[in-house]
């Protein structure tokens, strides 16, 4: 399953309705799979979310109107709002999708026990494939982020979900040993986001095939503040050296 059909089910199954009585089953019922109309909507929802990143990279977020989004996905125009309150809404669903992205890694890591700094060195690369991979989608994150609309808190709080995973992840790694335990995960985790985020940020204003290089230069410099440190409870400080960057 792609990044998109991922996107699809998650945003297909929230949008189903809940029961105002809670129930308490004896045993969870196995998924059904979606009927028709099921399948209908979600395709529906599909198209409508391709076309609008399609057209957001193409022309720009603000050139962008729902009417240019509906025609691209052949549907009429008054369907868009069947599945997206306005055209910022999009950017919330995008957000969505690369927090499930990152919830699928930190569930990856925790099965498979990865050293947590190479995890870290990857997630960079791995966060930004397509579409993130697009200056335009990045610039119209960054609007979206700047608006005085409703969608900047919950873009807000989608980050807070973004920090609470980060921070998981640098406590597990400072419990193994592998960064340092004389700094509050909390913190780390936020020089880490916010160091990723800036890189993509300031790529995004050239848009030229630089990105990868500019996150791993990123990362080789903040992971020389990451490293355990020398004299510190660290238990696993000394057998890193395969894993610690070499600029």
């Amino acid at each position: 399953m792609n990044d998109l059909e991922s996107f699809v089910s998650i945003g297909h199954r929230n949008m189903a309705p809940v029961s105002k009585r809670a129930t308490t089953p004896k045993r969870k019922a196995p998924d059904r799979p979606p009927d028709r109309r099921q399948r209908r909507s979600a395709e529906i929802r599909e198209r409508l979310f391709r076309s609008a990143l399609g057209l957001f990279a193409k022309k720009g977020f603000a050139e962008t109107t729902v009417e240019d989004i509906t025609e691209a996905a052949d549907v009429g125009k008054g369907t868009f709002f069947n599945y997206f309150p306005s055209k910022d809404h999009i950017l919330i669903a995008f957000g969505e999708m690369q927090l499930g992205k990152l919830e699928a890694a930190v569930a990856e890591v925790r099965r498979t026990n990865e050293p947590i700094p190479q995890f870290l060195r990857a997630l960079g690369a791995r966060m930004t494939q397509e579409p993130t991979r697009n200056p335009e989608i990045i610039r119209a994150i960054l609007q979206a982020y700047l608006s005085t609309t409703p969608v900047r808190q919950t873009m807000l709080d989608l980050q807070k979900r973004v920090q609470a995973l980060h921070t998981e992840l640098i406590r597990l790694g400072q419990k193994q040993g592998e960064i340092r335990d004389d700094l509050p995960a909390a913190e780390i985790a936020y020089v880490f986001r916010q160091t990723i985020f800036g890189t993509l940020l300031i790529w995004s204003l050239y848009g030229d095939a630089t990105l990868n290089a500019r996150i791993e230069s990123a990362f080789n410099l903040l992971w020389t503040g990451m490293r355990p440190r020398p004299g510190s409870g660290n238990s696993r400080a000394g057998s890193l050296s395969k894993l610690e960057i070499h600029s």
